[in-house]
């Protein structure tokens, strides 16, 4: 079932007095469930591309639908409404509060959802165990290490049970062994249904997905479907 849909997506720029066209004539389709890596060098529209994914911009041509609500057509509140309820963020430098415990920084997004209290911390401590950290709520992001802040990370883009999970060089901070962790998390993650688009630069963490969308000069070069992910291993 399609959960996105993008056609002939276009953005530019105004550089003074040139324009810069980020993107030229975008079209793509990603289903519920799909696991897909997306690659491009600097320059090349991704970080563009992954911008009006996240819905924190809107395109200057074409359509953007995420679950069949055309973003174009939205506000600045009504953008900020659909991120919170449609989009589950990762970051490569977490974006923890650091005097927070695990369990506070993954119940945040619930504050503003109008659940009672008792309700917000089931659904943070069912997503911390989920992604292992159990026996880790209550402690501070630096009393954890860095794999474990990105654990509360991912647990925190999961609480709010969003269509999408939109990770951004998820394991750019993190040693090759504690990466590699990472993405068996995020492997797990889609097996159970979840769709994930991973933004990153490094072949070896893309080819964990099922499938690479590469972007050259604002458009889509090559679509690969890979056959030896690691969930399948």
């Amino acid at each position: 079932m399609s959960l996105i849909r993008i056609q002939d997506l276009s953005r530019e720029y105004d550089m003074g007095s040139e324009t810069v066209h980020a993107l030229r004539g975008v079209s793509l389709e990603i289903n519920q469930g799909d696991y897909i890596a997306l690659m491009g060098p600097s320059g090349s529209g991704k970080s563009t591309l992954m911008n009006l994914i996240g819905c924190l911009d809107v395109p200057s041509s074409g359509t953007f639908e995420l679950n069949h609500v055309n973003v174009a057509d939205l506000d600045d509140d009504e953008l900020a409404e659909i991120r919170n309820r449609e989009i589950g963020f990762v970051f490569q430098t977490f974006h923890l509060m650091p005097r927070s415990s695990a369990l506070k920084n993954v119940e945040l997004p619930l504050i503003y959802s109008g659940l009672k209290k008792d309700e917000r911390i089931e659904l943070a401590e069912q997503a911390l165990i989920k992604v292992g950290l159990a026996d880790r709520m209550d402690h501070r992001p630096n009393e954890l290490s860095g794999g474990q802040c990105q654990r509360v990370a991912i647990a925190r883009a999961l609480v709010n049970r969003p269509s999408l999970i939109l990770a951004d060089e998820p394991t750019g901070n993190l040693d090759s062994r504690t990466g590699t962790e990472i993405m068996k998390l995020f492997a797990d993650l889609s097996n159970q249904g979840n769709t994930i688009i991973l933004v990153t630069h490094e072949e070896e963490i893309a080819r964990m997905a099922h499938q690479i969308i590469r972007i050259r000069d604002g458009m889509i070069a090559s679509t690969e479907t890979v056959k030896h992910s690691l969930d399948r291993n």
